[in-house]
Parts: C-alpha cells; structure tokens; sequence
C-alpha cells in the first residue's frame, strides 16, 4: 500500500502507475468489456458467496421505509433490486455508475422483473455527485470504491449528499486477516479468477487488473481513518469471510 515512490500526477490501476486522468477511462473500459458477464463471473469467482455478502449488507443497513437511498457503482443493480424491496412505494433508489453498459445491463434486468417504480438511473462520477446536499437518508457503494480514482473526494461527495443523521455503508474487499489463508487467496486472485475471466468472459486482463486493485485498495483501518477525514463520525467495520470483504460505515451529524 505503499503510495510514496508514485511519480507525480500518476495513481494506481492495479499493479500499474497511469496517469490520474486516464484511470477513470481505464476503468470504464473494464467494465464495458465484462458488463454482459459481470454477475455470472461473480457468482464463479466467489462460489456465489457475493450474494450473501450483498443480502447481508442491505440487512444489516437500517434503511426503512420511504428512505431515499443513493446505491454508487450500482452497475447491474443486484443491491438496488434489495434496497428497492426495502424502501417501498414510497421510498427511491437512485442507481448511479460511471459506466453506461453496466446501468444498461441493469436497468434492463430490473425493468424484466417489473422493477421501474422507484428506482432511478444516472450515469454519473462519484467524485462530483449531481445531486444537492442533504439529498440522501442512506449512500451505498458495493465493490466500487476500490475503482475509484480520487477515494477521499468520492468520500466526501457522499457525506456531502447525506441528510444530517444519514449513513453510509461501504462494502469492500479487503484484508485478509489469517495468515494461512493468504496464499489459498493468493492463488485464487491471480491464477484462477484471470482464467475464468479468459473462459467465460473472453476477457482475462480485466479480471486481472481487479484482482490487482483489491490489493491495491486501503485495508481496514486505513479505511476507515479515511472516513473519518471524510467528516462522518461513529467510523466502524465488520470483517466478511475472515476480511475478504468488510463492511465499513461512517455516520454524517
């Protein structure tokens, strides 16, 4: 995790120093390329174990009824279609992403399954969100902040949309905690996941470079300290699957 020796104006895309202003396209490219495969890949790479992470994040959120939920890299729309079930008739979810294929994939899943009301599509960058402050009762971002090229300014945009007393939840890969099941997902990372991406998706650099971007992102507390900066307060996290995943949140006073 060691940033110091990037030269200048450059930041991470995966393993690779690029410059910062082409990440962003770099990224859109990625997921325009796995789009059409992005949830049977998922379902592949984690042995479908991603759907309970999911199930379990939009549970244990808190959102209620009639809440207004903006859901961040929401892509395919797996968490919207949960939160959706949550906030009712008189609830919103708005579903934004960088990529227009992956809200296409989504949108026209959700519209098969009857699912129009209530949820909103926009195509948009989490570090500069369209929307007024004090928009939002809860913002959601699943496997999405570790693609995003300015983390902090993306942190601060959702607690600048958040209503006072609303809350933001990140699900994330992240550390791994047991030493001995380090090299187990060592191997699954960079030997199996760029396989099955060139087998299913014909695509294996993409998965690939998001193998390579799960270990590039913050770990636990680096997380949630930047939260913290980010201006939310009650900063915590819950470990996932022994910190495959974790679960952090930030509150906004």
């Amino acid at each position: 995790m060691d940033e110091t020796n990037r030269p200048e104006g450059t930041t991470h895309f995966g393993f690779r120093d690029v410059p910062v202003a082409e990440k962003a396209r770099l990224v859109r490219g990625v997921f325009t390329s796995v789009a059409g495969k992005y949830d049977l890949m998922n379902d592949l790479m984690s042995l479908g174990v991603h759907r309970l992470w999911k199930r379990h994040f939009v549970a244990t959120s808190g959102v209620a009824k009639g809440d207004r939920v903006l859901d961040l890299a929401g892509g395919t729309g797996d968490i919207a279609a949960l939160l959706h079930e949550r906030v009712g008739e008189s609830g919103e979810v708005v579903v934004g992403d960088i990529n227009a294929a992956m809200l296409g994939v989504g949108r026209d899943r959700m519209t098969d399954r009857g699912l129009v009301r209530g949820l909103r599509w926009v195509q948009l960058n989490a570090e500069a969100l369209p929307f007024p402050d004090a928009s939002f009762d809860l913002v959601t971002i699943a496997f999405g902040l570790r693609n995003v090229t300015d983390k902090a300014r993306a942190l601060r945009e959702m607690h600048r949309v958040l209503k006072p007393g609303g809350k933001a939840l990140v699900l994330e890969f992240s550390e791994v905690k047991p030493e001995w099941l380090r090299p187990l997902y060592d191997f699954h990372s960079f030997q199996v996941l760029p396989r099955l991406g060139r087998l299913i998706a014909n695509d294996a650099g993409s998965y690939q470079y998001l193998a390579e971007s799960i270990r590039k992102h913050p770990p636990q507390e680096a997380l949630k300290a930047m939260m913290a900066e980010a201006g939310f307060e009650r900063c915590d996290y819950r470990n996932l699957s022994a910190g495959i995943c974790a679960i952090h949140s930030g509150c906004k006073a």
